[in-house]
C-alpha cells in the first residue's frame, strides 16, 4: 500500500485572510492534489482562529495536516511522506542591501553626522516600505513579534512608529524621545527574533523591508533591531551630538 492510499481522512488546517494567504497552504494542498488525494479544507480567515488552532493542538506554525486523528504535519512532513522532494523557501537578500547601500550612499553625500542621517534615512526607508501595504505586512509581523502576538494593533501601528523613530534622529539635534522609543522597540524585536529563531525554530520570513519580503527571519533582522536599540541610546543620552 503507497503512503497517498494510506490518507483517507485527510484535513488541512491553514491560514486564508483576505490580506495574506499561506503559500505553504497552497503547496500542501497541491501537492495532495497532484496524488489524487481527497481532503478537506479547514481555511483560518482570522488572526484569533489561527492563535486558537495552535494553542489547542500545541503547534507553532500552520498549515497542519491530520489523517484522522494523527497529525502528519505540515507542508515538509508531508512530501516526505509521499516521497516528494519539499520546495524551499525563496529568499532574497536584496531589498536590505538595497535601502542600507543607498541610505548609505546618501548619508555620504549629505554634510553633518554620518551615522546619524544612515540611520534616520534607513529606518524612515524601512517604515515607507511596511506603509506601502500594511495588512500584508502586519500579517507577517504577527508570525514572531511578541508585542503584535499579544495587541495585534501594534502590527499595524508599528510602521507609523518608525516612521517617527527615523525623523527623530533626523531632527537636529535628535529627539531624545525618538532614542527612547526607538531603545524598547530594537530590545523587543531583538528578544522577538531570538525566540522565533533560535527557540521556536520557526523557519519565517522577516517584515522588516514589507510583508512580502523574501528575506529570512534571522541574524539580519536581529542586527537591524540591535543597531536600532544602540542608536537609541546614543539619540536617548545625546552622546555623540
Amino acid at each position: 500500500m503507497t503512503s497517498s492510499s494510506k490518507l483517507r481522512d485527510v484535513h488541512v488546517f491553514r491560514m486564508s485572510m483576505p490580506e495574506h494567504e499561506c503559500p505553504w497552504g497552497l503547496k500542501a494542498i497541491a501537492l495532495m492534489q497532484k496524488h489524487g488525494i481527497s481532503f478537506e479544507d479547514h481555511r483560518l480567515t482570522s488572526q484569533e482562529e489561527v492563535n486558537t488552532f495552535k494553542a489547542q493542538h500545541g503547534v507553532a506554525t500552520t498549515p497542519q495536516i491530520f489523517n484522522g486523528d494523527e497529525r502528519i504535519g505540515g507542508y515538509t512532513e508531508l512530501a516526505a511522506m509521499l516521497g516528494e522532494e519539499a520546495q524551499e523557501a525563496e529568499y532574497s537578500y536584496m531589498p536590505v542591501v538595497a535601502v542600507f547601500g543607498t541610505a548609505l550612499l546618501i548619508s555620504l553625500v549629505l554634510e553633518g553626522n554620518v551615522i546619524q542621517h544612515f540611520m534616520g534615512i534607513s529606518i524612515c526607508t524601512l517604515a515607507m516600505l511596511k506603509l506601502i501595504d500594511v495588512e500584508s505586512f502586519a500579517a507577517s509581523f504577527v508570525k514572531y513579534d511578541l508585542a503584535t502576538k499579544r495587541w495585534h494593533l501594534w502590527g499595524k501601528l508599528y510602521p507609523g512608529v518608525e516612521l517617527l523613530i527615523g525623523l527623530g534622529f533626523l531632527m537636529k539635534p535628535p529627539l531624545p524621545m525618538a532614542g527612547w522609543i526607538a531603545l524598547i522597540v530594537g530590545i523587543q524585536g531583538m528578544i522577538s527574533v531570538l525566540k522565533a529563531v533560535y527557540i521556536d525554530k520557526l523557519a519565517l520570513n522577516c517584515a522588516c523591508v514589507g510583508g512580502n519580503s523574501k528575506t529570512p527571519l534571522g541574524i539580519i533582522s536581529f542586527t537591524e533591531y540591535a543597531m536600532q536599540s544602540l542608536m537609541g541610546i546614543v539619540v536617548a543620552f545625546q552622546l555623540a551630538f
